[in-house]
């Protein structure tokens, strides 16, 4: 038989990803091998991570969905005669234009999420989505807007935004099932596509930043190598050779 993904995770149809990221990341919590050791748990830890496998590939959700729906004749609900979307575009607030990006975000209006992001991010100095959000929140939808960024060339903001996860999540000594993931995204970034892709003043701030935030001791020889690079194409040879130095230190 035919198991209900969206049942099992506990989310609609219709849920965007950031919703089955969350969904998942509140069950494996409860559930996970290490915080439970009741076998009755473990099995459904065992389903919810197939669920999350296939809800979260659009081509294996895709299939599903035509498979299962199909099967039981499924109907869509309707959806709220509340327009939540509406209400938020009315207001200004910054509470109010961040829920608007994450709202965006998780309802298939990826482009507006990141404009708007990329607006309040110009236009407020210190603007931080984080103010208005759960740890749990923030990470999951802060993490699909990292990846929407870097779809859309915007690495910069990105690193920037992973940033703020990376650091938040080190406030918290415990269970950080996802952060791994974080980090890892976060370091092919930097690694990737950085160099040649923003200016070397903009590239040497999120290495610099990235020294700061946890990665392995190779990965940070390999972010001062790029930082002498970069100091060697504005000319001051001197950071340069400091950085390389470093670098060889860590080695």
């Amino acid at each position: 038989m035919l198991e209900n993904c969206y049942e099992i995770l506990g989310v609609s149809p219709q849920a965007t990803a950031a919703e089955i990221r969350s969904a998942y990341r509140r069950l494996a919590k409860e559930l996970h091998p290490d915080t439970s050791h009741d076998p009755a748990k473990i099995d459904q830890f065992r389903q919810v991570t197939h669920a999350y496998k296939v809800l979260s590939d659009a081509r294996e959700r895709s299939i599903f969905d035509e498979s299962f729906f199909a099967r039981h004749n499924f109907k869509r609900k309707r959806a709220n005669s509340f327009d939540y979307r509406t209400w938020l575009l009315a207001r200004e607030d910054e509470e109010s234009r961040s829920k608007l990006i994450f709202f965006d975000l998780m309802h298939h209006h990826e482009d507006e999420a990141v404009a708007e992001f990329k607006r309040m991010s110009m236009n407020h100095a210190d603007f931080s989505l984080k103010k208005w959000f759960t740890r749990e929140d923030f990470m999951d939808y802060g993490y699909i807007l990292a990846e929407e960024l870097v779809i859309r060339g915007e690495y910069y903001d990105a690193v920037v935004l992973l940033e703020q996860i990376i650091k938040m999540e080190y406030t918290f000594p415990y269970f950080r099932l996802f952060f791994p993931e974080v980090m890892e995204f976060t370091a092919s970034i930097l690694k990737r596509q950085i160099e040649g892709n923003i200016s070397d003043e903009l590239a040497l701030d999120v290495w610099e930043r990235a020294l700061d935030l946890g990665f392995e001791k190779k990965d940070e020889s390999f972010f001062l190598r790029k930082m002498a690079g970069a100091y060697t194409r504005m000319g001051d040879y001197r950071t340069a050779e400091i950085c390389l130095q470093e670098s060889d230190r860590l080695k």
